[in-house]
């Protein structure tokens, strides 16, 4: 247990809102939010599930039970003469408790 503790205090500290990078809104948001009370958010990628968890509790007031993360790759995509890529980011799942909302969805 204190090899842990010791991994998160070397961690980046980031504030709340550097934590939080914005709202997923898709359909398969919607119904989360609406069936499960899961949130979706984009997240920075140093960001930990604790950082995550205290960053919405503080942003939205609301308790969270759960954070799931994700770490998704960028995507080839091909323009005219060249190849690009996407950039590579971070989703996090966060699951609240059933008395708890968050209203910007």
């Amino acid at each position: 247990m204190a090899r842990n503790k010791d991994i998160t205090e070397t961690r980046l500290q980031l504030e709340p809102y550097q934590v939080i990078l914005r709202p997923i809104v898709t359909e398969k948001g919607f119904f989360n939010s609406n069936q499960r009370n899961t949130y979706t958010f984009e997240v920075n990628k140093l960001a930990s599930k604790e950082q995550i968890k205290k960053a919405v509790e503080e942003l939205f007031e609301v308790k969270v039970i759960n954070v799931t993360t994700q770490n998704r790759s960028g995507k080839l995509r091909r323009t005219r003469r060249s190849i690009g890529r996407t950039k590579s980011w971070k989703k996090a799942m966060v699951t609240l408790d059933p008395e708890s909302r968050i209203d910007i969805f």
